[in-house]
């Protein structure tokens, strides 16, 4: 039986998605390869948010005793006022949502939870064929002349062949590209710096204090722009993400540097705590990106070519579900294709889509919409906004319990669901 279960998946991008993919499908008896462009592994950028629905994928994966050596655990979600920093609302977080959902709401830097990932995927005591990962294969081509046996092919002339091919590779997806789907990239009109802020400097200033003695997952709404803040590594950083209209450069390029000057000039009529804390960033810790989107579209798969995260679905971070939906995306993928032989991977791909697309099309849609919903211009529709945030049952169309309740998988025998989250 063992023989028939372990046919092979190429992967496409060791980034958080794909590496969700990796250990979910090792886990399930499948022989899997990464095909990652860059010519070390690792995550860039700062801070993550897994929420109840994200914690639940990874602890089902036995990463618990990892991730609790390297999480940060928000005790409450703030909203602010941009003006004068008044909360229009606060929701308790901490053992409140372990109790209610039965998996935590957690902060990371992303490189320790891709770390924790990677290490998964290489354990040789590990469930399950360790994981073969090849670096600094930037893919340019798909093969697909023999459409049971899919090739991906990189720029330095390596192939990668499986019975399967997936497409984790972001949201400029070349396994996307290559195999002919639709483009579907649009412009939101908007950039995001993202910035460290060491820990000790916001400890140090009366100003900021706050912010270290009881930790926060902090949202500031104001007119066309919002700030997110949170500690990572246990309060030695305060990751930030500062979302505000883009500028012609960093939409042709992308992305580029930028200085902490930079990022605190963007709110110097907010809240004078706001370009206080943004200024004591190190320029070194600060980027810019401009913020880019799939529009919402169910093709997924072609053939034996599947899409995961980003390449897919990519979505404004106005639900902090990017990564989320991508190790839902992993862990149905993992379940479909674990349950069957050769003969059966076309339809199980149909299902990932079937299962998948309809839910994470309607995070897409309401990440999409809190962009003008954060942005507000104070008025009557800020006021009727505030209101009801201060409900907090959730944003735009989706409900928290929604988003964070239950499990993507047909067969939810998930260790997170069976644990007590005493202190």
């Amino acid at each position: 039986m063992a023989a028939s279960q372990s046919f092979e998946v190429v992967i496409a991008g060791a980034g958080l998605g794909g590496l969700c993919a990796a250990l979910s499908l090792r886990q399930r008896a499948l022989r899997v390869t990464v095909a990652e462009a860059a010519p070390q592994l690792g995550e860039i950028g700062a801070g993550i948010q897994t929420a109840p629905n994200a914690s639940r994928i990874l602890m089902g994966l036995g990463l618990r005793p990892q991730l609790e050596r390297i999480r940060t655990e928000p005790q409450d979600q703030v909203r602010r006022r941009w003006a004068d920093g008044s909360i229009i609302a606060q929701l308790p977080l901490g053992q409140r949502v372990a109790d209610e959902y039965g998996a935590p709401y957690w902060h990371y830097h992303r490189a320790d939870l891709h770390k924790v990932l990677l290490d998964a995927c290489l354990d040789p005591e590990g469930p399950g064929p360790v994981v073969q990962i090849a670096t600094g294969a930037q893919i340019v081509d798909v093969d697909r002349r023999d459409p049971n046996r899919p090739a991906v092919v990189a720029a330095d002339g390596r192939r990668f062949t499986g019975d399967v091919v997936v497409g984790a590779d972001g949201i400029r997806s070349a396994v996307r590209e290559a195999s002919g789907f639709e483009d579907t990239l649009v412009f939101s009109g908007e950039m995001a710096y993202r910035a460290l802020i060491p820990g000790d400097l916001i400890s140090a200033d009366p100003a900021t204090r706050f912010l270290a003695d009881r930790f926060h997952s902090t949202i500031w709404y104001g007119p066309d722009k919002h700030l997110v803040h949170y500690m990572i590594r246990g309060g030695d950083y305060l990751n930030v993400v500062a979302i505000v209209p883009c500028s012609e450069t960093i939409e042709r390029e992308w992305s580029g540097p930028a200085t902490a000057a930079d990022l605190a000039a963007e709110y110097t009529d907010w809240d004078d705590r706001v370009p206080t804390m943004l200024a004591k960033a190190k320029d070194e810790d600060v980027s810019l990106w401009a913020m880019f989107r799939r529009r919402r579209d169910p093709a997924w798969v072609d053939g034996r070519v599947a899409l995961l995260g980003d390449a897919c679905h990519a979505m404004l971070p106005y639900q902090a579900q990017g990564a989320s939906q991508a190790m839902e995306d992993a862990a149905v993928l993992a379940e479909e294709l674990g349950q069957v032989t050769r003969e059966g991977i076309d339809a199980a791909l149909v299902r990932y889509v079937h299962r998948r697309a309809k839910h994470a099309g309607m995070v897409q849609d309401a990440s999409l919409r809190n962009m003008h919903f954060y942005h507000l211009p104070d008025g009557p529709e800020q006021r009727e906004r505030d209101a009801k945030l201060r409900g907090f049952n959730g944003e735009s169309d989706v409900s928290y319990d929604w988003l964070w309740n239950g499990s993507p998988l047909a067969d939810p025998d998930n260790e997170s669901i069976h644990y007590q989250f005493a202190r």
